[in-house]
């Protein structure tokens, strides 16, 4: 009796979300959560987190920016994106996001543009050449903007934010080919660490704008160690669903990487470095006399944000759906790799440079020169011009 053997060849597939995507997720999540530590100040006016909210409001509108131009480059085909807009598909969620985000974006710029707006007319007033003459086309007239009007501007821009969690989170956890990211907890998890990622820009912005007020790392440590503790819950009951075969899904994405040397240093490294950003917080949180160590933790909390997506999003990538084994990636030196992530980031940079050179976004005390000391709350700081 002949025996015939088959042999089965399953092409293998180039990743499809490269790191532009890391960067958009990144940047997206500061913009919603900034925008969120915003709100007392600017929506419910609460002078005590007026300095947050300016800082946040910074933070908000350069990630807003930049965040689109990132996606845009992880569309393969960036000059096709109007396919988005000429044949809409209600059914996927990244058509929906693509509508979304223009809305979110345009909220976002109107909110700034009030809340910086006094400022402007205030410093067109001054004779300071270029940048007189530029706040006056900004502010665009000395009539009043009602304060209901701001108001109702700012809960429509969280309205949207929450559109841009959502379907963030979604558009990854719907994707039943990969059991790491088929999860409802994944949606939780991008917020969470969003704002752990806010809170530590704040406290670095408020380190390198001189700005240096200690009332908002106070204030940045009280959100950062609860979404910490929302991040560990989430983790925790992620890991337990799946040990407990409470969800299929979760079950089978542990058995997928169970053998990996380096899913199990990443997840070593991303525990301790949660854990460590956890216990950091709180101890400054604790001592008034370390909270000028807020950049430090600030940068912590940025890497442990853009680490999770870089997991999330491209480590997943590696784990072969079709046959077994692992793919390995190696990171590229051009515009698809390496320079696409720094070539994002100068441009955030610049993004903020820019603005700190034209909008007096500290407020109507901007050109104020402070004396006082790091332990002092400051309510300003010098302006260019």
């Amino acid at each position: 009796m002949n025996s015939m053997a088959i042999e089965m060849l399953v092409p293998r597939y180039g990743i499809a979300w490269y790191p532009w995507a890391v960067q958009y997720f990144f940047l997206i999540a500061l913009s919603y959560a900034t925008l969120w530590l915003a709100v007392p100040g600017l929506i419910f006016g609460k002078k005590a987190w007026m300095p947050t909210a300016r800082i946040a409001m910074l933070a908000c509108v350069s990630t807003t920016l930049v965040g689109p131009v990132a996606l845009l480059a992880d569309l393969h085909q960036p000059l096709r994106f109007w396919h988005f807009y000429g044949y809409p598909a209600p059914w996927s969620w990244m058509s929906l996001g693509s509508f979304i985000l223009p809305l979110y974006l345009g909220a976002v710029v109107v909110l700034a543009w009030m809340s910086w707006r006094p400022a402007l007319k205030a410093r067109s007033q001054h004779d300071d050449g270029w940048f007189s003459k530029v706040a006056g086309w900004l502010s665009w007239g000395h009539w009043e903007i009602p304060r209901p009007l701001m108001v109702l501007v700012g809960l429509g821009a969280l309205a949207l934010s929450l559109g841009i969690m959502v379907y963030t989170g979604a558009e990854v956890a719907i994707v039943r080919a990969r059991p790491l990211w088929h999860t409802y907890w994944l949606p939780f998890a991008f917020v969470a660490t969003g704002f752990i990622g806010a809170c530590g820009l704040v406290m670095l912005l408020n380190r390198i704008s001189q700005v240096r007020d200690v009332v908002i790392n106070r204030q940045m440590f009280s959100v950062m160690i609860g979404a910490c503790i929302a991040m560990g819950f989430v983790a925790l009951t992620w890991f337990l669903d799946g040990v407990n075969a409470v969800d299929g899904s979760v079950a089978i994405a542990l058995d997928s990487i169970k053998d990996s040397t380096q899913w199990r240093n990443t997840a070593l490294w991303g525990g301790i470095a949660g854990i460590a950003l956890f216990v950091i917080a709180i101890v400054l949180r604790l001592r008034e006399r370390l909270w000028g160590w807020g950049w430090l933790v600030g940068l912590l909390a940025l890497h442990v944000a853009w680490m999770f997506r870089w997991v999330v999003l491209m480590d997943v990538q590696t784990v072969a759906r079709n046959s077994a084994g692992y793919h390995n990636y190696d990171m590229a030196f051009g515009s698809y790799g390496l320079m696409g992530i720094l070539g994002t980031f100068g441009l955030w940079i610049a993004a903020i440079l820019l603005i700190d050179l034209f909008i007096p976004w500290r407020g109507n005390d901007a050109r104020a020169i402070t004396d006082k000391s790091s332990s002092d709350i400051s309510t300003g700081a010098p302006s260019h011009g």
